[in-house]
């Protein structure tokens, strides 16, 4: 069922529209059957309305300045709650153009307000991120130079070599100054 192609809102317009037909109906017999209502709101519009078609078609015909007599009371409260009926149906369904469009107009500033707010989150986002850029940049600056850092790690391998050597074998010398040291005392029972 698609809801968003035909909103509720448009189904309750048309209903209002629907029933604005037979309220309009109903304002023509009262129009018929109430003298006030006859007299000062049906029979002023309808011989306006009467006038001003009669003056049009003559002009269109070519005859000009001919006056044009009112309509019989009879004729024009008939017109009249015409025309009250038509206008009733034509205001209702303008009403609910103009609902619709104001409707239509708060769901677009709210939509609108939404992609700001996103928006304005976006770029506070943007701006924090910056602030952590600029402080990792200012961290990478302040640690030493990768070629230093090359040359400790050189040094300490170094250090580890030498640590880790075994023990160099005893010297030929000491060993010879040990025989010399324990000769002498050979010769001398030699010579005895």
């Amino acid at each position: 069922m698609v809801v968003g192609a035909f909103p509720m809102a448009k189904l309750l317009y048309l209903g209002i529209r629907q029933v604005s037909k037979p309220l309009a109906n109903r304002i023509k017999e009262a129009a018929r059957r109430s003298e006030f209502f006859k007299t000062y709101i049906c029979l002023p519009p309808a011989q306006l309305y009467h006038w001003v078609e009669m003056r049009t078609k003559m002009r269109i015909m070519g005859f000009r300045g001919t006056v044009i007599k009112p309509l019989n009371e009879e004729a024009a409260a008939e017109l009249g709650a015409e025309l009250l009926g038509e206008a009733t149906v034509f205001i209702v369904g303008g009403g609910c153009l103009v609902l619709e469009y104001w409707r239509h107009q708060a769901h677009q500033r709210h939509k609108e307000e939404e992609q700001s707010a996103a928006w304005d989150a976006m770029r506070d986002e943007v701006g924090r991120l910056a602030l952590a850029l600029e402080a990792l940049q200012a961290q990478v600056q302040a640690a030493p130079p990768p070629g230093a850092l090359a040359e400790l790690q050189a040094q300490m391998q170094e250090v580890r070599a030498q640590l880790c050597a075994p023990d160099p074998p005893p010297a030929p010398q000491a060993a010879s100054t040990s025989q010399e040291v324990s000769s002498p005392e050979e010769k001398e029972p030699a010579e005895a």
